[in-house]
């Protein structure tokens, strides 16, 4: 679309928002508001923003609600991802095997 096209056409900030929240890309969002995506990029940077923002922390709300509700899923990728816990923790300092004895007293 023209920039002449575009001024003529009242686009829905609320949608953009609404959009970018559910995290469309700009893309999707410039096809859907029928905008070119340099236009909407430009234009409304400051709204898909704070809409990408806004759906993450509502999914980081509801994957903590899930977590502290028993879901043990959420509970095991909460804990790798915010605690740091590992699968595999391994020692740091000692990579040698241990000594195996097979004599049996």
């Amino acid at each position: 679309m023209s920039e002449e096209q575009n001024k003529k056409r009242v686009i829905d900030k609320e949608q953009i928002y609404k959009l970018a929240s559910i995290q469309c890309t700009n893309e999707e969002i410039a096809l859907i508001v029928g905008c070119s995506v340099n236009h909407l990029t430009k234009k409304y940077k400051g709204i898909i923003a704070k809409g990408k923002e806004s759906g993450k922390r509502s999914l980081r709300r509801a994957m903590w609600e899930k977590a502290l509700n028993g879901d043990t899923r959420a509970q095991i990728f909460l804990s790798k991802q915010v605690l740091g816990f590992k699968d595999n923790p391994e020692d740091g300092n000692v990579k040698i095997p241990l000594p195996w004895n097979d004599d049996v007293e």
